[in-house]
């Protein structure tokens, strides 16, 4: 279904391409968190994309979002309570909370670091009272008392987190105790294929490699890093989307309209045609498949973590079984 709604997609395109990588006039303050990325330019390509062409173009690259909130909803659905409001952290225009009911929640309150994405679509496309928050996720708890909120969510945004475990510290500050955190983030094998494909093409073209797509979280620290944050009962699992497009130029276009462009600090601001060139010529030689597409893999890690409470379920202590494992075998 993905492929045929891609190459739709592209097939009414012009053939245009732009090959400079987005960049702000200045870098983020310096503060005690290394900054592996250019927060103030990603927040520019998440304007651009949904300001060009009056949105159009970035609502029809929601279908890896929409994915993902549809299957983060299943996992919601199988916890059997009810909420009066759920918090959205880098909600975008509100993927996920446009799938919430009332008989889930009351209210969702989106935040988003993008005040263009955050408004991008209008009230009456949500079936829940909805409230907007134009702040920054890395400081999510200037906007939310600790110890306020039943339930916090959120759908592929934190991959462009500096400090990742420090929000999820404050998401489970910001939780009431026994509150939920449901989330989905980008994994580290996500755009492999475009990722190889562009490292071979530039050590051929130019002798040597400079990043173009920002690194992401291995799939084994998440457990960790949710546990070192303070939450409990954890649920761990991945999965993948799989995409086909027509070549790698309508990849890149499509996650420019996503908002998702390089936004690593150092990042080289131009890649030479020639080298661009090359870069699609081995994607497709290397992972294309038989009809002439390309595929491309985003891999998404889900979790669900729980702020500790006293009434909550523990595990059994160690020795504590009643019965021999070896007369169950």
């Amino acid at each position: 279904m993905f492929l045929l709604q891609v190459v739709a997609r592209h097939a009414a395109r012009p053939w245009t391409r732009a090959f400079a990588s987005e960049s702000s006039s200045s870098f983020p303050p310096a503060t005690g968190v290394y900054q592996v990325f250019d927060r103030a330019a990603k927040r520019k390509q998440r304007d651009r994309a949904v300001s060009r062409d009056a949105g159009v173009g970035s609502r029809t690259v929601d279908y890896v979002r929409d994915e993902v909130a549809d299957r983060m909803m299943e996992r919601l659905l199988d916890i059997r309570r009810k909420f009066d409001t759920i918090v959205d952290l880098g909600s975008g225009p509100g993927h996920f909370s446009k799938l919430l009911e009332p008989e889930k929640t009351r209210k969702i309150l989106m935040i988003d670091s993008s005040e263009t994405t955050l408004n991008r679509d209008q009230d009456e496309e949500f079936e829940v009272e909805v409230e907007r928050v134009h702040a920054d996720e890395e400081n999510l708890l200037d906007v939310l008392p600790r110890n306020s909120q039943e339930a916090i969510v959120s759908c592929l945004s934190l991959h462009w987190v500096n400090d990742l475990p420090g929000v999820l510290v404050q998401i489970k500050e910001a939780l009431k105790p026994d509150g939920l955190f449901l989330g989905a983030m980008f994994g580290g094998d996500t755009l492999f294929e475009l990722r190889t494909a562009l490292q071979l093409a530039e050590v051929d073209r130019e002798g040597g490699i400079s990043p173009h797509i920002s690194p992401m979280t291995d799939t084994k620290d998440i457990s960790n890093l949710l546990s070192r944050a303070g939450f409990t009962l954890l649920t761990v699992d991945i999965d993948e989307v799989r995409v086909g497009y027509p070549s790698m130029w309508e990849l890149l276009e499509d996650l420019r309209d996503m908002g998702e462009s390089n936004a690593v600090v150092g990042r080289r601001h131009f890649l030479h045609r020639d080298t661009l060139a090359a870069a699609s010529a081995i994607y497709k030689e290397l992972h294309g498949n038989e009809d002439g597409s390309i595929p491309a893999t985003f891999q998404i890690i889900y979790m669900i973590g729980w702020k500790p409470e006293p009434n909550q379920p523990k595990p059994l202590e160690r020795g504590s079984a009643q019965t021999n494992l070896k007369d169950v075998l």
